[in-house]
């Protein structure tokens, strides 16, 4: 893969976007500094300058369709948490694609996808913030580092490169790739609270895994079975 750092940027995924016909294929867009970083549901990711991992990586040709896509989010879950593992670090993936460790979120994502007028899917952009050396976190009530987790400090270039490797090891349609994922998905099996977003009403239930369209399905204690798709469920932390 070709890295790109950039000293400043508004975010390495808007950036990705905006330069989508000129990067090739494995082009990685790395900011050392992120001043409007944009996470999941419209949130804004929040990452101290020289500090952390904030990147996007851009896929191009993949063989998948656009109903396919969710093997993404998988692939790219698999390969942080993988990181984090090779630090001895133990991570566990909370539905979509926030990574946990200890409770804590260490890292998140934000994957858009360019669809084509058959339905494929043409291109993607994976943005992925780790947060490595930031020890404070004023914005973030619930947040956690590599540093904070092992009470080392890292060369944030190097673990790119790290990461990536371990990135270009997973094919995004390996079989074991799927169950890799389950395996790390945080509170399966564990009762907690959860807020249903499209009945606005909470409840605990057990989150008893991912179906293979993405959906995650969650037992309601005392009642029936729910399954949930991006934006339709928040859990109760």
């Amino acid at each position: 893969m070709s890295v790109i750092w950039l000293d400043s940027i508004d975010s390495t995924n808007s950036e990705a976007l905006r330069r989508l016909p000129e990067l090739s294929g494995g082009t990685v867009l790395a900011a050392r500094e992120q001043t409007a970083g944009r996470g999941q549901r419209g949130n804004t990711w929040f990452s101290a300058p020289g500090e952390n991992l904030t990147f996007s990586i851009v896929l191009k040709d993949l063989p998948l369709k656009a109903s396919e896509a969710v093997r993404l989010n998988y692939m790219a879950s698999v390969a942080v948490a993988s990181y984090l593992e090779s630090h001895g670090v133990e991570a566990a993936i909370k539905w979509p694609n926030d990574i946990y460790v200890n409770g804590k979120k260490i890292c998140g994502m934000l994957i858009e996808n360019v669809v084509g007028a058959h339905g494929e899917l043409k291109a993607s952009v994976v943005g992925i913030g780790i947060n490595v050396n930031q020890k404070v976190f004023p914005q973030l009530a619930n947040a956690t580092s590599l540093s904070l987790c092992t009470g080392k400090t890292y060369e944030p270039e190097a673990e790119l490169g790290k990461f990536l490797t371990l990135f270009e090891g997973l094919q995004v349609q390996d079989a074991g790739l799927f169950a890799s994922y389950s395996a790390r998905l945080f509170r399966c099996g564990v009762p907690a609270g959860y807020h249903d977003l499209l009945t606005d009403r909470e409840y605990r239930g057990v989150i008893k895994g991912v179906e293979a369209d993405g959906r995650l399905h969650i037992k309601e204690e005392g009642g029936g079975d729910h399954y949930y798709r991006f934006k339709e469920v928040s859990y109760i932390l």
